[in-house]
């Protein structure tokens, strides 16, 4: 089934390029069933880059979303045009008095910061005191993570002395998880990031545990005890050149950066990416909608506390 996106929403055109099906929201009216409704808070700099690369994994399954695209308020993006901003995203002002089934937060190039230092952080603590009774499950990535731990459970982020970047071996710490159905035994996940959470904060807060690790890039991803919270340290919805991209700008910056790991063949910048998470990307995806979202969240939506 697709993904119900905004007409003329500039994703549709590059996923139906690869014979991915999406639907904008003048057909799906026509359509009588339920769909999910699913609220993406997009930090990144580059909005339709991250856009895409979600509403792809987002369409690789069964169920209808419903989606709707939220800004911060009085924050205006460097890297996307404002007319994109105006056409296809809400402020949470205007969407505060739903209740959607899930909730995606994305990364976000802050967090080299205290959060008291970004500009939005009271905001962003708003939203996520909202999603509390208002979102049957949420998931955090990157930096949202690690933003999204520190509030609810004063989990603290600690700095990097290199930046941890590449595509790093994890594997699950319980893989009988309905997250990680039909995941093999070890499982690739991208990162880019100058902080890390620690195992050992995590497993002082009864409410949380620790999913998956890596032996060169740690903790990989944190789950509430219930589901309705999961945090992931990487990108599993990175397209195959967005870390390619991320390594040459830093480049033309004349940033401190490393080539990523595990990335090109042969750990050799003058080749191309080898795509390895794919397939479990997708499959995380999948697992967060149809167990934690859908399985869970009342058909009445506003049934949701």
């Amino acid at each position: 089934m697709p993904v119900n996106i905004p007409h003329q929403l500039p994703a549709i055109k590059v996923l139906e390029q690869e014979n991915i099906f999406v639907m904008d929201d003048t057909r799906a009216q026509h359509q009588d069933i339920r769909p999910l409704r699913i609220a993406v808070l997009n930090l990144m700099p580059v909005k339709v880059t991250t856009e895409t690369d979600l509403i792809r994994l987002l369409s690789n399954t069964p169920l209808q979303l419903e989606l709707d695209l939220v800004k911060i308020m009085g924050h205006t993006p460097k890297n996307t045009p404002e007319e994109h901003m105006q056409a296809f995203y809400t402020d949470f002002s205007q969407i505060r008095h739903k209740k959607y089934d899930g909730l995606i937060i994305t990364g976000a190039p802050v967090e080299q910061m205290e959060f008291k230092d970004v500009t939005y952080w009271d905001e962003l603590r708003e939203i996520l005191e909202w999603a509390e009774h208002n979102v049957q499950s949420s998931l955090f990535i990157c930096w949202a993570s690690m933003a999204a731990l520190y509030h609810y459970y004063g989990v603290p982020k600690y700095p990097l002395d290199q930046k941890m970047f590449g595509v790093f071996h994890h594997t699950a710490v319980n893989p009988q998880l309905p997250i990680f159905r039909g995941f093999d035994d070890e499982f690739h996940l991208p990162q880019s990031r100058h902080t890390e959470i620690r195992a050992e904060d995590i497993e002082t807060v009864p409410g949380l545990e620790v999913i998956a690790v890596s032996d060169e890039s740690g903790v990989g991803i944190v789950k509430d005890k219930g589901g309705r919270r999961i945090f992931v340290t990487g990108h599993f919805e990175y397209s195959a050149n967005v870390l390619d991209l991320e390594y040459r700008r830093d480049l033309a910056s004349n940033l401190p950066i490393q080539p990523p790991k595990h990335y090109f063949k042969k750990d050799d910048p003058n080749r191309q990416p080898v795509v390895r998470w794919r397939g479990h990307a997708n499959l995380f995806f999948q697992n967060w909608l149809n167990y934690y979202v859908y399985q869970e969240t009342p058909y009445n939506i506003d049934e949701i506390k």
